[in-house]
């Protein structure tokens, strides 16, 4: 997730779907969304370049001299390799900005982030080899004194850590993870019994991300090992390999080499380290040069300079792809991840990837077994370079593995029989990641996908079980398991792990079936966000307050409540949703001169929530796109463009009525009500806001677009700080 000073401001992990790719795509801890995007490389269609030294190079030079690509990286570093040779090697831009320092593959370090977790199950399998660790065996065999719930007759197996399958509830860093204390030092296991998850799904039967397995695979690979895990690594993986320039640990040289990491914008971020000290799942540096020497001993049945650093029987067993949703859609292997979907080919099986991201970095490493090819590329600025890079690579010199897949004549289930997929699916990982399937019309083999991003588009069906998307040409699948969960695989928000389908809601006693916010309260309800019981009550009617406002809006963005204990003469010091309303300081989603007087117990007026959601929706939207909304009715002034925008987003219930003339009565100053609370968190997690932001931008190009820009300032009116 994206951590930073307060001073710098504070992005708030999650409270639409837009913002919950944005966290994905800045996360140490899971790959970037895929863009749709050209290659900035065209390479005639289906016609491959034979790839040598001279072909690589030129490659590489034309990628990165592309305005598409120079916009997405500050310093760049990556090596290409083939039949066990170095084909190129090269530095692009600068590792240093202000100081003109050029990026040089052979020193350079960078952050890695995920693409660790390969190093540490190369660890791992080493282990295996030597017959110290089974990998059908239940983790806890080598990892001592972890207490957790699992309500399964499965165990979590090494192999279940190692293919992203445990079942665990999910366990990301907290903001504290990355800090700027050098000398703060957070052992793994003191890290793992502090955050150590339950099972709640049965290991192996479903795909999520899970950075917290390979913070267990390093304490195996420290215990079983006999050695500090940093210790292990540099004597068994790095020295062997040559990787003179690689640790787990960042000090001495490693400090001194690294690049600046940038945001976005190509301003320079601070210096930070990481806990727990090292970070097996995530906390690797290294430099292009040591990586080349890694994927040539591998390509190379483990062997680098007739030294054996694994069986070729483990390297084949690193490469065979474990779990899939389906053929044409992989997920991992020992160590490794599918790769990026090439509209209508789905991810080879041939190709085996690594991508990793944490702040101010993003790495990609793919290798093609077949082919005796690897290429690896880190860059210091988070972002989508990779998403570019790979396609037009893969089509320069392999198109065979874009080459659209050519399926067998398939009669499509009617609409009745796909039925059973409709409803609301949530990420695994990223619970407000959530994508509605609903049916459309009576077409056979057809059904309807909407979320946040793209909006309403076709699936069309293909095979049982697998569709294309319509818009994007790339493929869905569907998983049905015997207990009738029923899992789903979306290239688009998180390739990397599966949504689950909600459970069937039961309704409330006092909410009819035929309300106009049932959809909302029934939605949440299946999500989980409410408690599934018919026999309950609702009250749609009854206020919502202050603190219960920031509650629920926090914790249905997946959000934990403050650790920091609020100052002692503040009036929610002691009340049950302190850590929540301090959050929503920290935020900045709560702001103001008196940071002493919430009111947490009043009434909450609709205008006051907007605008509670407003301060973090306009450091992604720009406000000018929000002006023309005409509103009638009476709104404060210091509300003005949070209502504006939530009126053209379509944040709000039924409640909302467009007048005769076109303006718009939100109703601002009345108190929300529960089943107004339900519809607005619904439309939080459906209402395709991004692309509606994207349509309105092509309309005004004038608009200002860049989320860098410092949110509007209407705290000079005391109601917009703290509202009274």
């Amino acid at each position: 997730m994206h951590l930073s000073n307060r001073s710098t401001r504070f992005r708030l992990t999650s409270l639409t779907g837009a913002f919950m790719t944005f966290v994905l795509s800045l996360s140490l801890w899971a790959p970037a969304v895929q863009a749709e995007t050209a290659s900035p490389v065209v390479n005639e269609k289906g016609k491959a370049t034979a790839l040598t030294s001279e072909s690589a190079t030129a490659f590489l030079d034309t990628f990165f001299d592309s305005p598409e690509a120079k916009a997405q990286y500050v310093g760049a570093s990556v090596v290409v390799v083939k039949d066990g040779k170095v084909m190129a090697e090269k530095g692009y831009g600068y590792s240093d900005l202000e100081s003109k320092t050029p990026v040089d593959p052979k020193s350079t370090t960078f952050r890695i982030a995920s693409v660790s977790k390969t190093f540490t199950a190369a660890a791992v399998m080493q282990l295996v080899e030597q017959g110290k660790v089974d990998l059908k065996a239940d983790f806890q065999t080598y990892v001592k004194g972890l207490e957790f719930d699992n309500p399964f007759d499965k165990p979590v197996t090494v192999e279940n850590l190692l293919t992203h399958t445990t079942g665990f509830e999910i366990r990301d860093p907290q903001q504290e993870d990355i800090h700027d204390d050098f000398d703060k030092s957070v052992s793994m296991e003191d890290y793992a019994k502090l955050h150590m998850p339950p099972v709640v799904r049965e290991p192996g039967s479903a795909y999520m991300y899970d950075n917290f397995s390979f913070l267990l695979l390093g304490m195996i690979v420290e215990n079983v090992g006999g050695e500090p895990f940093e210790t292990y690594m540099q004597q068994h993986i790095f020295k062997p390999l040559g990787m003179d320039n690689s640790s787990f640990m960042l000090n001495g040289k490693f400090k001194n080499q690294l690049a600046t990491a940038y945001d976005a914008a190509h301003n320079p971020l601070d210096l930070y380290t990481l806990s727990p000290t090292p970070m097996p799942q995530g906390g690797m540096l290294s430099t292009a040069e040591d990586i080349g020497s890694f994927m040539i001993a591998f390509l190379n049945d483990g062997v680098k300079d007739n030294e054996h650093i694994w069986k070729e029987s483990t390297i084949k067993s690193m490469e065979q792809y474990r779990s899939s949703i389906h053929p044409l859609l992989p997920d991992t292997t020992y160590g490794f991840e599918a790769a990026f979907q090439l509209p209508g080919a789905g991810s080879s099986s041939k190709i085996i990837t690594k991508a990793g991201d944490i702040n101010g970095f993003s790495s990609y490493l793919f290798l093609i077994p077949e082919q005796n090819t690897g290429v690896f590329l880190t860059y210091n600025q988070t972002g989508v370079l990779r998403n570019l890079f790979y396609p037009a690579f893969i089509q320069t010199f392999f198109p065979q593995y874009a080459e659209p897949v050519k399926f067998k004549e398939y009669t499509p289930q009617s609409a009745d029989e796909l039925q059973r997929l409709t409803g609301l699916y949530a990420d695994l990982r990223l619970s407000t990641i959530v994508s509605s399937l609903k049916e459309s019309g009576n077409e056979p083999g057809q059904l309807s996908i909407s979320d946040v991003f793209l909006g309403s588009r076709n699936l069309i069906q293909i095979e049982d079980h697998l569709f294309k998307d319509a818009l994007t040409g790339q493929f869905t699948a569907f998983k049905e398991n015997a207990d009738g969960t029923i899992y789903m695989k979306e290239p688009y928000l998180n390739p990397f792990g599966y949504e689950k389908k909600g459970q069937k809601p039961q309704g409330f006693r006092d909410v009819r079936a035929n309300s106009l916010y049932a959809e909302a309260i029934y939605g949440l309800q299946s999500l989980g966000y409410y408690t599934n019981d018919a026999s309950e009550s609702f009250q749609p009617k009854n206020v919502v307050t202050r603190a219960e406002f920031i509650e629920d809006v926090l914790k249905m963005s997946g959000l934990k409540a403050s650790k920091t204990t609020p100052p002692a003469d503040t009036d929610w010091a002691t009340h049950p949703a302190a850590g929540y309303i301090q959050l929503g300081y920290e935020s900045g989603m709560i702001t103001g001169a008196d940071e002493k007087q919430f009111k947490p117990d009043q009434v909450i007026t609709r205008q006051e929530a907007m605008v509670m959601i407003w301060r973090t929706l306009q450091l992604q939207y720009p406000n000018e796109l929000f002006v023309d909304v005409k509103l009638a009715g009476q709104t404060d002034a210091w509300a003005v463009p949070a209502i504006q925008m939530m009126v053209k987003l379509g944040i709000h219930g039924p409640e909302v009525k467009v007048l005769e003339d076109g303006s718009v009565d939100f109703l601002s100053r009345k108190p929300l009500i529960r089943q107004e609370e339900a519809a607005i968190m619904y439309q939080l997690f459906t209402q395709p806001t991004d692309k509606i932001v994207a349509d309105l931008m092509t309309k005004q190009p004038q608009a200002e677009t860049s989320s860098d820009e410092e949110p509007a300032d209407v705290s000079s009116d005391p109601a917009t700080v703290t509202p009274q």
